[in-house]
């Protein structure tokens, strides 16, 4: 053991209490330690934090690490103060006199870590401060921010290439959970980090197991799962909207789970106490936005559920790895429908409106990417790994323990469901949700079907085989493989061209079926279809 390594592994005991490092960290501590710089990709709970906190006390100097919210830096440097370490953080929450103070504090070399928001580091009045003192390294967490190719692209990170042009002599370590190749590519080239050393752990957490299901009631199937599953004990709840948090909260302490709300419109001071509650506690369930976990330390959260779908699948593995970090037996929980394919197709529309085509095409195939994974047949956790670029992942097996696995319903050709389902939509004009169309299929003749005239086009009511759960599950699946596509308005439903082939019968659909999807034996679905000209539908 070298003389560095022996330093890093005495402040391991002594100030963070650990006996042992884990996986690479001991390697990259030591490497950055020396003078390197490198990215490393470590899986949420795998102790990234340590990777440059070790190397900030083993080096002379302050190092700046570049965080991307409010809450992570301050929860950390709460963390860090507690292990006695010199650490504090500069950002919009603090007052000028506030800011002055840790200014003057820096030059007179008070501190060993400074968190600040990228913003900050890209003012003139910082940069200018930063040239008066010694920094001992530049820490880029969060670091899948810098490439516009990545699931949470921020501009100001963007920026960051600065640091080498104007700071040649110090080391920059960049830290991310999720990054495929193409994102940790041009994290690279972004920071001049292409002659650096990439460090990639594994990405396996083999104690969660991974559950997806349809919506039905989303708010009593999460009271099922908490009950059946893990009664009394901590977990997340991750909502969309920050008032789903507070109304999903109350419902739940309504129903006698201890639960807490947290979002980023919250006053500063409830939020703090509700994350103090949840972090003490061992029985408290967080329902929060994505906002909530990011350098979050509770070893103990035994599930993370999601309400809503998150936007990625590098999001959900972030997410979900808060789970299970004493690497007993957690879950990952989670049901989605229709309504979220949707939603987040509107809202890449919405949010890539100025952006290059390209960037819009990698948020796409980000969202695809996602529904493939909630829509898999196979096990779960070797989707997982095999999108995340797993070094080892064409040597993993089914895992046998995700839903995937342990499920027993069989995988069956629905084809002519999925033709239904597509004719249905052509023939009322390609102008309705689906809720409607399902009237239409089963046959409902309700006010609004009656109004249009739709009980009397050649699909109303030719899909009475079905449960309205089941049509909702042909739905779902026919949207995330991208058959249809959404109209001006929200919520409505077009043909895509790749529809052409299910209608043709040239391409078949095949599902593992669910509880919901009910289809009598004496009701099986005959191939006979309205006559539907598919030319004419594109």
């Amino acid at each position: 053991m070298t003389a560095l390594a022996a330093r890093a592994q005495t402040l391991l005991q002594e100030i963070f209490g650990y006996h042992e490092f884990r996986g690479q960290q001991a390697e990259i501590i030591t490497y950055v330690a020396a003078g390197n710089s490198c990215l490393v990709l470590m899986p949420t709970g795998g102790g990234k934090s340590l990777c440059y906190q070790l190397p900030a006390l083993l080096r002379d100097g302050v190092t700046i690490v570049i965080s991307p919210l409010i809450a992570l830096m301050e929860n950390q440097v709460t963390v860090l103060c507690e292990h006695g370490i010199r650490a504090t953080y500069l950002n919009s929450s603090l007052p000028f006199a506030a800011v002055r103070t840790i200014e003057q504090n820096m030059l007179a070399g008070e501190y060993d870590l400074v968190y600040v928001a990228p913003e900050r580091l890209l003012t003139i009045r910082f940069r200018a401060l930063l040239q008066q003192v010694s920094i001992a390294l530049f820490a880029i967490d969060e670091a899948h921010c810098v490439s516009q190719w990545g699931h949470d692209f921020r501009p100001e990170y963007g920026q960051l290439a600065i640091l080498p042009q104007k700071f040649p002599q110090v080391p920059r370590i960049a830290l991310t959970a999720s990054a495929d190749a193409k994102t940790r590519a041009d994290i690279l080239r972004c920071l001049a980090l292409e002659r650096a050393r990439v460090f990639i752990s594994s990405f396996d957490r083999p104690n969660i197991c991974y559950r997806i299901t349809a919506r039905t009631d989303s708010r009593r199937q999460l009271l099922n799962f908490i009950r059946g599953n893990h009664p009394g004990e901590a977990g997340i709840v991750y909502c969309r909207s920050r008032k789903k948090t507070e109304t999903t909260a109350a419902w739940l302490n309504n129903n006698n789970i201890p639960a807490l709300a947290y979002h980023a419109g919250m006053e500063t001071a409830t939020r703090n106490q509700h994350q103090k509650k949840f972090l003490q506690a061992d029985n408290i369930v967080m329902v929060a936005t994505s906002a909530f976990g990011l350098g979050i330390d509770k070893p103990d959260i035994r599930f993370v559920a999601h309400l809503d779908l998150p936007r990625s699948i590098e999001s959900y593995y972030q997410e979900t790895g808060r789970a299970g970090r004493d690497g007993l037996p957690a879950n990952a929980w989670m049901v989605y429908g229709a309504g979220d394919i949707i939603w987040l197709r509107l809202r890449i529309e919405t949010d890539t409106a100025a952006l290059p085509a390209p960037v819009k095409q990698a948020a796409i195939a980000r969202l695809e990417a996602l529904l493939a994974f909630c829509e898999t047949t196979a096990c779960r956790r070797m989707h997982l790994l095999g999108y995340l670029g797993e070094p080892s992942a064409a040597n993993h097996s089914p895992c046998g323990y995700c839903d995937t696995c342990l499920t027993t319903n069989p995988v069956q050709d629905v084809t002519v469901a999925a033709q239904k389902a597509l004719s249905c939509v052509y023939r009322t004009g390609q102008s309705f949700g689906v809720e409607y169309l399902i009237d239409v299929l089963t046959g409902k003749r309700t006010d609004r079907v009656r109004q249009w005239g739709h009980d009397h086009v050649s699909t109303f009511g030719i899909g009475q085989e079905l449960s309205i759960e089941g049509w909702r599950f042909v739905f779902r699946h026919l949207l995330a493989l991208g058959y249809f596509t959404l109209g001006e308005e929200r919520f409505i439903l077009q043909l895509a061209p790749t529809a052409r082939g299910i209608l043709r019968g040239e391409t078949r659909v095949k599902l593992r079926l669910s509880p919901h999807f009910h289809l009598a034996a004496s009701q099986r679905i005959s191939p006979g279809l309205p006559a539907l000209d598919v030319c004419e539908a594109h």
